[in-house]
């Protein structure tokens, strides 16, 4: 497996744009829009590994190729999380009982198009755009920090809305990562303003920002996170596919 150069990145677009599981990500690091690494494989296989720790195999790998991802990728320790991300049953198969590993399942998600307007939140909430002077105050795991090297990189490329009670951070709606065709949504909620339809209409304004942006909003989330597929629902999202999801315990 090779680690190519990312002045070669945009030879990587056509592979990225086959990765079955999900393209954005990966179509992502290729376009420069976000960091990451990419691994080539001598049998054609392309592993494409996001800043976030997402991780996503382009071609049918072999077992030989599976083998090196799982020596280099999850045995050691490595300098982020490294999360594979797959549809395909044959390499999910791969995987299996083996004892460092942890294997999941993540619901992806399409939009329906614009549709009802979740509640707007009572007027306790202050609704603002993500600019320089406030993105310090986000609080959470996921929110631009989980995704993107830095801020300003997040403040050129994405986008986003958080919500303030008084002083306080309520919740944000972001772009989590960016293609030219599609925008994956990210969304946290302060544990204190949970069930008040704040992320779900968060998550909409983001929607009607991308889709006016001549773009996709795309939307997933581990199967047992039953909030994620309520607020997803309610934004105008439903499920396409279920993929596994294999990480280091």
């Amino acid at each position: 497996m090779r680690k190519i150069d990312k002045r070669e990145y945009k030879y990587y677009s056509e592979a990225a744009k086959e990765c079955t599981a999900n393209r954005v990500y990966p179509l992502s690091i290729v376009s420069g829009v976000q960091s990451g690494d990419i691994y080539a494989g001598d049998d054609g296989s392309v592993l494409f590994w996001h800043y976030c720790g997402f991780a996503y195999i382009s071609g049918t790998a072999g077992r030989s190729f599976l083998e090196e991802v799982y020596q280099d990728f999850f045995v050691p320790n490595t300098d982020r999380r490294f999360i594979l991300i797959m549809d395909s049953e044959f390499t999910a198969d791969h995987f299996s009982n083996r004892e460092l590993l942890q294997i999941d399942k993540r619901i992806e998600y399409v939009h329906t198009g614009i549709t009802q307007k979740p509640c707007v939140p009572d007027d306790r909430f202050i609704i603002e755009r993500i600019t320089a002077e406030n993105i310090g105050d986000i609080q959470g795991r996921i929110i631009p920090s989980f995704s993107w090297e830095n801020s300003d990189t997040f403040l050129r490329h994405g986008s986003g809305f958080l919500a303030r009670q008084g002083s306080s951070f309520a919740a944000v709606a972001f772009s989590s990562a960016v293609s030219p065709e599609e925008v994956d949504i990210g969304v946290e909620t302060a544990q204190a303003f949970r069930h008040n339809g704040i992320a779900s209409y968060l998550a909409f304004k983001m929607c009607e920002e991308i889709i006016n942006r001549n773009r996709k909003p795309v939307w997933a989330h581990a199967e047992k996170n039953v909030g994620s597929q309520k607020t997803a629902i309610r934004a105008g999202f439903k499920p396409c596919r279920v993929n596994t999801v294999i990480r280091k315990l």
